[in-house]
């Protein structure tokens, strides 16, 4: 097994009464493709949420290639800076060309200088089929080249892993393809990656492993085959035989 790149422990997370994450345990290898899947409310997008400081947990730790980011003395800033995000609405800044859009962060955090900044940016952009866009505008672009631009932003500097939620929920069906294809080919180039996703057929040919929650607890992990064909728990396969 490849070095462990995200420890999660014991995760609990509550929002009032509300219990929504009840003790998650789950971990990430490098160039490992996790898929979450779960009915909505499951607990996928708080738990990514979790992971990214932008929800703080109750209870349990989270450790990011050794290191405890939940430690309340942690600057959570210089944590988000090795974690690339990807929302499901895709929050490019709209008086931003795409390159500066996609270079923003490597320039003011990493202090990257313009001109090598720009020239990442611009293999980045070609890579997602967008070297033509580098001086457009969002508001320009399709969903689909929106969220394609949000996806180099988050991977422009390198980070540790990559979380995806809900990447095409709002997407026009024929975009889909689109963005899981770049998805695919983040796979190929060893990227680790942490996912929620309503796309089943996606997680089926794309996941190393797929965790399926349910009301904030992990009822079954495994590859693709066996939570597809040969599902363990029977709450795994009476929610699969309602959304296959």
């Amino acid at each position: 097994m490849t070095e462990l790149v995200l420890d999660i422990r014991g995760v609990k997370k509550s929002f009032g009464e509300n219990l929504v994450l009840r003790g998650i345990d789950l971990a990430v290898h490098r160039h490992e493709v996790i898929v979450l899947i779960g009915a909505s409310g499951s607990g996928k997008s708080t738990l990514l949420k979790t992971i990214n400081l932008i929800e703080q947990i109750d209870d349990g730790q989270i450790l990011l290639e050794g290191h405890d980011i939940t430690d309340p003395r942690v600057n959570a800033d210089l944590v988000r800076a090795r974690i690339g995000v990807v929302f499901q609405h895709f929050n490019l800044f709209p008086h931003m060309n795409v390159l500066d859009n996609v270079t923003l962060a490597a320039r003011k955090v990493f202090k990257t200088p313009r001109p090598q900044a720009e020239g990442r940016g611009r293999v980045l952009l070609q890579r997602m089929g967008l070297g033509d866009k580098a001086g457009s505008y969002p508001d320009r672009l399709s969903g689909g080249q929106q969220q394609r631009v949000a996806i180099a932003r988050a991977v422009m500097t390198d980070p540790q892993v990559l979380l995806l939620d809900e990447i095409t929920s709002a997407l026009d069906p024929q975009l889909v393809g689109e963005v899981l294809d770049v998805v695919r080919e983040l796979k190929e180039s060893g990227t680790t990656i942490l996912m929620a996703t309503h796309e089943m057929a996606f997680a089926r040919s794309a996941a190393d492993q797929v965790v399926f929650l349910k009301d904030g607890v992990l009822i079954e992990q495994g590859p693709p085959e066996q939570i597809f064909d040969a599902p363990q728990r029977p709450e795994t396969a009476e929610f699969l035989s309602r959304v296959l």
